[in-house]
């Protein structure tokens, strides 16, 4: 009896702090928010300031030229001013006067100008840097939410394995999460900025028109250059969520086109060797398998200092054999799984883990100066 009224005030607690976690996390993505909204609103305002910014520079160096002239000719009147009238006196010092106040005045502006916009762009740092602290604590409050549903909802059948389970969990939740802010920082980095600038440029595109057509012309061109890359941005980003020639043509295909397109855009070449009868896979083997030769590859262009590579995927009976190797300059294993920072580690942990996810097991075999090698086994299982 006892037991279980502890289990209920555990289960009471835990809801009620999910709650708070939970409605946290929201109060915080709305700063995450509101902070973004705000960022684009100011960098919209400064992109503008810029732009009177450099049109008042240009009318000042006009302004500092004519009064040049006003001062010249001022001086040859006083100098000679036996030879010109008492008007053309008054004139050329009158002339002189008012240019020399057009130009004090335009450089108060100027000046007033350049202060409004520095004091802008320490407003959009500060912006940017707010958004980027709620998102990262909206990723970690989601994480503490997630590891408390997943391995705290039935705590009385778990308690024995608890800590093995929230370990694998945890890298698992952390994974994802990353990932979701990955993808929305690359979203809002690429194709959300390329877009507010298409509509700012769109905008400057309408005034032009009115005045001078051919370079509105020249200015619809460059968007639709633009427009043309940030949708490759998109499709990238689309590719990278899940490639969707995965769903249409299976494992092989696939891969074979990712390496292409790796190669175009690293230089990292890759050749890739299938064994056995080449089939269909349950979709999640496909999608690990495809995850794991990609974080893989990643992993050589980024560190291994070398051009080439090469996969090899064995189709037999039961399981997939894989292989990943490079002879590139290699790493101490050990000291790699024991690094304290997860972001440096976290691309080895991930391969393993994947494979565990659906059962298979990973090695990888290294050491400094003799490149590396990823074997992994692969069960085929039904879905």
């Amino acid at each position: 009896m006892d037991k279980k009224v502890g289990l209920k005030q555990l289960d009471l607690i835990l809801d009620r702090t999910l709650k708070t976690l939970e409605d946290g996390k929201t109060e915080i993505f709305d700063i995450a928010e509101n902070a973004r909204k705000e960022a684009e609103r100011v960098r919209s305002e400064l992109e503008k300031i810029k732009a009177d910014t450099t049109e008042l520079i240009r009318q000042v160096d006009q302004m500092e030229v004519i009064n040049k002239k006003a001062r010249l000719r001022l001086l040859e009147v006083s100098r000679d001013f036996e030879y010109y009238t008492e008007d053309e006196i008054k004139t050329a010092y009158e002339k002189a006067e008012e240019t020399l106040v057009k130009l004090t005045i335009l450089r108060e502006k100027e000046e007033n100008l350049r202060q409004k916009r520095n004091e802008f762009e320490r407003r959009l740092i500060n912006m940017v840097n707010t958004v980027r602290k709620a998102e990262n604590l909206v990723a970690q409050v989601g994480i503490v939410v997630d590891f408390l549903l997943g391995s705290l909802n039935d705590i009385s059948s778990q308690m024995e394995d608890l800590q093995q389970r929230s370990q694998l969990g945890i890298r698992i939740i952390q994974a994802q999460e990353e990932e979701r802010k990955r993808v929305a920082r690359e979203i809002h980095d690429g194709p959300a900025q390329s877009i507010a600038n298409v509509v700012f440029r769109s905008e400057y595109v309408e005034r032009l028109m009115d005045t001078d057509i051919d370079a509105a012309k020249i200015e619809l061109s460059d968007l639709k250059t633009q427009v043309r890359n940030t949708l490759q941005e998109i499709r990238k980003i689309i590719f990278d969520l899940r490639p969707m020639a995965l769903d249409d043509l299976g494992l092989i295909p696939t891969l074979r086109r990712y390496l292409d397109k790796f190669y175009q855009r690293t230089g990292l070449r890759t050749d890739m060797m299938v064994i056995g009868s080449e089939k269909r896979l349950p979709q999640s083997i496909e999608v690990t398998i495809f995850r794991i030769v990609q974080e893989a590859l990643n992993n050589v262009h980024k560190h291994a200092r070398t051009q080439k590579a090469k996969v090899k995927i064995e189709f037999q009976q039961s399981h997939i054999n894989l292989v990943i190797e490079d002879r590139g300059v290699g790493f101490k294993l050990e000291k790699a799984l024991t690094m304290t920072s997860e972001r440096e580690n976290y691309g080895l942990l991930s391969l393993g883990e994947r494979a565990e996810l659906v059962g298979g097991e990973l090695k990888i075999l290294t050491s400094p100066g003799k490149g590396t090698k990823i074997i992994g086994k692969i069960p085929i299982r039904k879905e």
